[in-house]
């Protein structure tokens, strides 16, 4: 008998085949809505795969549906959608997808950098609505990027790739990280700063930590009041790490100079709603992997990480070592 799996948004054609071939395979297939939780709560009843996205609400209750299951394979590299503790306790493995996404969401981390720098969102909006009458020496004014300070917090994969970016800038780089990278300040010239030192000193701040109970509302408003009146800050990792009521009354107050966000508290609605009014602020849907060859490589690894998981009950990139330890 086929295992039974369960796909929770529609996917390339190649990766629904590669899995239809080998399990008996349900879709919601509708591509820009995500499943509504009493139809997953049904559906996770009788299935041993369960193929998601962080769109998904993968809790404790949901998990008390879910019988057979035996491997939630999310296509993200984060799995905060996920309660993991409670998934292991129940025997069933967590993947995730990282490495794959890495150089294009350290693209859109620079892209996001530059546009809020340079303002392009608000130039943009000026000529589109006529209001471009004449050169003007201070019209649209910006921040220089090339010889400032680039503050990262969260070195992983992508913060060395952000760094590696920012090298091509001229900029000063310094980092932030739960634990010191000697051979990578040797390799990229970069400097180790405690949190408040790199606040301090940063002319732009890019947030790249993972998204855990000791990051939650990592930048509120006591480290907003540590940065430069000059400051950008722009977060690519998680909504959660920058409190949001904090982030708006920093800009609204000219307290920093600009923001950028792929990322936010509750996606994808609502959006804090008054920080979409406001102009210093860089908004993007969390589209930091959304390049095709990365979208579908993602898609790949998490069906190869749900078939291995079924097939052998181990893989690589099982984000539960208890489940792992047990199922060697």
């Amino acid at each position: 008998m086929k295992f039974k799996v369960y796909i929770t948004r529609k996917l390339p054609l190649e990766v629904i085949e590669k899995l239809s071939h080998i399990y008996d395979l349900k879709t919601w297939d509708y591509e820009d809505l995500p499943v509504p939780r009493e139809i997953l709560k049904e559906e996770i009843k009788e299935v041993d795969g369960l193929f998601c996205l962080l769109t998904e609400t993968i809790d404790k209750e949901m998990l008390q549906q879910a019988s057979k299951l035996k491997v939630i394979s999310n296509m993200a590299v984060g799995y905060n959608n996920i309660d993991v503790e409670e998934a292991t306790k129940r025997g069933i493995a967590v993947t995730n997808t990282p490495g794959v996404l890495t150089e294009t969401t350290a693209d859109l981390t620079f892209a996001l950098l530059m546009g809020t720098a340079r303002r392009i969102n608000e130039a943009e909006k000026f000529l589109r609505e006529g209001k471009w009458k004449t050169w003007s020496p201070m019209l649209l004014t910006g921040q220089d990027i090339n010889g400032a300070t680039l503050g990262v917090i969260g070195f992983g994969r992508i913060g060395e790739a952000v760094a590696k970016r920012a090298k091509g800038f001229n900029m000063r780089i310094l980092y932030y990280n739960r634990n010191r990278k000697l051979e990578k300040e040797r390799e990229l010239e970069i400097e180790y700063r405690d949190l408040n030192e790199l606040l301090r000193e940063s002319d732009f701040i890019c947030i790249l930590t993972p998204y855990t109970p000791q990051t939650k509302n990592l930048i509120s408003y006591e480290q907003f009041k540590m940065m430069k009146k000059d400051a950008v800050l722009i977060n690519t990792s998680r909504g959660g790490v920058v409190n949001e009521n904090a982030l708006y009354s920093a800009l609204a107050n000219k307290q920093i100079w600009g923001a950028g966000l792929d990322v936010f508290e509750e996606e994808p609605l609502p959006v804090h709603n008054q920080l979409r009014e406001l102009s210093n602020v860089v908004l993007t849907p969390h589209i930091g992997s959304a390049s095709i060859k990365t979208r579908f490589k993602m898609a790949n690894l998490a069906a190869d990480n749900l078939i291995q998981v079924l097939s052998e009950k181990t893989n690589e990139y099982i984000v539960n070592p208890e489940y792992a330890s047990e199922n060697r």
